[in-house]
C-alpha cells in the first residue's frame, strides 16, 4: 500500500514508525509543517515527524501553506498514493487534496467521535473532566473532523493524568489502530459509519485566559485545568507569575490508585478540611509533599509548581526555598 504521511508533532511519530516497520506498507513521502525557531538561540527546529523521516531518507515536503502550494499539490498527484495518512499534521486540507489517493485520506484523531472534534480533543477532555478517551479513525471530508468513522479504541483516564501522558496513551493506541484499520480497508473488511452530528461537541483552539486559575473553582474543577492544560496554568504568588504543573483534588482522590505518600493525605482529610480559608489561601502543607490550598469547594495539594524563568520543582521544594507560610495566598486578592 502505497502512503503518504502528514504529521507534526511527536503525537504523530508512533504512527510514522509503525507505518516504516510494516512490510505491507511503503511510505513514499512526508508533509509536515514548515521549521520552527524556537529555544535561547532562536535556531530553526525541524519538526519530531522530519527528524524521523530525514534520519530514514525518506522525501519531507514543508509547505506553508499546502492547499495553495502548487510543486507540493503537482507531487502529491504525480505520487498516486493508495491512501494519505493524517496525523496531528496541523493545516486543513483542501478537497483537491482530499480526492486524490485512491483509498482517500485517513485522520488518526484523538478523541471518541463524534465527541472532541476540533484541534485540541485531549486537553478539553481532560478540562472536562472525563474518566474515557480514545482513537478514532476516519475518513477525511471537507468539515472539521465531521467524515465517517472507521475504527475505535478506547482508554480509562487516570485522576494524575495530564495532557502529556494521555498524548504518550494515545499516539500509541493510534498508531496500532492506524495499522488495523489500513489493513482491513485494503481487504474491504471496514464499514464507514457516519458520524451523529446531534451528539458532536467541540474542543478549539486553547486561548491565554484558558490558562488563567480563578481559586473560586472547586478543585476538581481546578485540578482538570491544570492537567488539561499542562504545563501552562497560572496563579500569581507574591506578586510574580506562578504555573501550577501537578496537583491532586484531595476531596475526590479516595479510591483512586496513588502514590502511598498521598494516599496518607487522604486519609488526614477529615482533620485537614476542618481548616477553613479563603479560596487561595494555603491551609495546610504536607511535609515532603508541598502545600495545600484552599479552593471553591474541597482542598488541592501543589505537586509541582514552576517559578517565573525557573525549572519546574516540586511542591516541597517550592515550600522551602520560597519559605511559604500557612495563612498565604495564591492568586490576586479581591
Amino acid at each position: 500500500m502505497k502512503i503518504v504521511f502528514f504529521g507534526t508533532p511527536s503525537f504523530a511519530v508512533p504512527t510514522l514508525e509503525k507505518l516504516l516497520n510494516h512490510a505491507e506498507f511503503d511510505v513514499l513521502a512526508v508533509v509536515t509543517q514548515p521549521d520552527k525557531r524556537r529555544g535561547r538561540g532562536n535556531q530553526l527546529i525541524p519538526s519530531p515527524v522530519k527528524a524521523v523521516a530525514t534520519s530514514l531518507n525518506i522525501p519531507v515536503w514543508q509547505p506553508q501553506r499546502v492547499k495553495k502550494d502548487i510543486e507540493t499539490l503537482t507531487k502529491l498527484q504525480d505520487l498516486d498514493a493508495d491512501v494519505f495518512v493524517v496525523v496531528a499534521y496541523g493545516q486543513i486540507l483542501s478537497p483537491e487534496i482530499l480526492d486524490m489517493p485512491k483509498l482517500g485520506c485517513i485522520n488518526v484523531h484523538g478523541s471518541i467521535l463524534p465527541k472532541y472534534r476540533g484541534a485540541a480533543p485531549l486537553q478539553w477532555c481532560l478540562y472536562n473532566g472525563e474518566t474515557e478517551t480514545g482513537i478514532t479513525t476516519m475518513l477525511m471530508d471537507a468539515g472539521m473532523d465531521t467524515g465517517a468513522m472507521l475504527l475505535k479504541a478506547t482508554t480509562p483516564i487516570e485522576l494524575l493524568d495530564n495532557a502529556h501522558d494521555l498524548a504518550e496513551k494515545l499516539a500509541v493506541i493510534g498508531a496500532d489502530l492506524l495499522v488495523e484499520t489500513l489493513l482491513k480497508l485494503k481487504h474491504q473488511e471496514i464499514e464507514p459509519i457516519p458520524q451523529d452530528n446531534s451528539q458532536a461537541t467541540y474542543a478549539p483552539l486553547i486561548k491565554k485566559e484558558d490558562y488563567q486559575l480563578d481559586w473560586s473553582k472547586s478543585a476538581m474543577q481546578l485540578h482538570n485545568q491544570i492537567r488539561g492544560f499542562y504545563p501552562d496554568c497560572t496563579t500569581t504568588f507574591r506578586d510574580q507569575p506562578l504555573k501550577i504543573t501537578a496537583t491532586v483534588p484531595l476531596d475526590d482522590a479516595d479510591g483512586y490508585e496513588l502514590p502511598s505518600e498521598i494516599q496518607e493525605i487522604v486519609h488526614q482529610l477529615p482533620n485537614l478540611s476542618t481548616i477553613l480559608g479563603s479560596p487561595g489561601q494555603v491551609v495546610s502543607i504536607a511535609k515532603g509533599i508541598g502545600a495545600i490550598v484552599q479552593t471553591g469547594e474541597g482542598l488541592l495539594l501543589l505537586r509541582e509548581v514552576q517559578s517565573a524563568g525557573k525549572r519546574p520543582q516540586s511542591g516541597w521544594d517550592f515550600v522551602n526555598g520560597s519559605r511559604l507560610a500557612v495563612g498565604e495566598a495564591l492568586g490576586s486578592p479581591e
